[in-house]
């Protein structure tokens, strides 16, 4: 996918490229005082945002992300993604705001965890799946 602002369209394009080997390339399109937020993890930093994309090439079978949408405005956007991880997909979405000088200052990933990788473990996902039977409205 691309996007019309160089911005969007460098960090899509790495996004969707990522690889141990890109990991500076990523981190050098963070503000180095940046936020990162998602539903594990909650740092500040450069340095600790590509910690935690290293540590998903440690911890994760084949990851790759998939730009399916963008909204973009200003120095804001919005990306929906898919998180395909060996023989699982998490869909999901970041909210990135751009600082002055065109670097990610803040970075928020959405995605439901129990949804989207709770639910897929053998016992764990048993009682999600019990849980959301109990709480659905009818």
């Amino acid at each position: 996918m691309t996007h019309s602002d160089p911005r969007v369209a460098t960090l899509i394009g790495l996004y969707e490229a990522l690889a141990p080997a890109t990991l500076d390339e990523l981190a050098a399109r963070y503000a180095r005082t940046c936020r990162f937020k998602d539903p594990f993890n909650e740092v500040e930093g450069r340095a600790a945002v590509r910690r935690i994309f290293a540590h998903m090439f440690e911890t994760v079978k084949a990851p790759r992300f998939v730009v399916t949408s963008v909204i973009a405005e200003g120095d804001q956007c919005f990306l929906g993604w898919d998180f395909h991880a060996g023989d699982f997909v998490i869909r999901g979405a970041s909210h990135l705001r751009f600082d002055d000088a065109g670097l990610v200052a803040d970075h928020r990933d959405y995605w439901d965890a129990a949804e989207e990788l709770y639910e897929k473990l053998p016992v764990l996902g048993a009682l999600m799946r019990l849980l959301k039977r109990r709480l659905k409205a009818t």
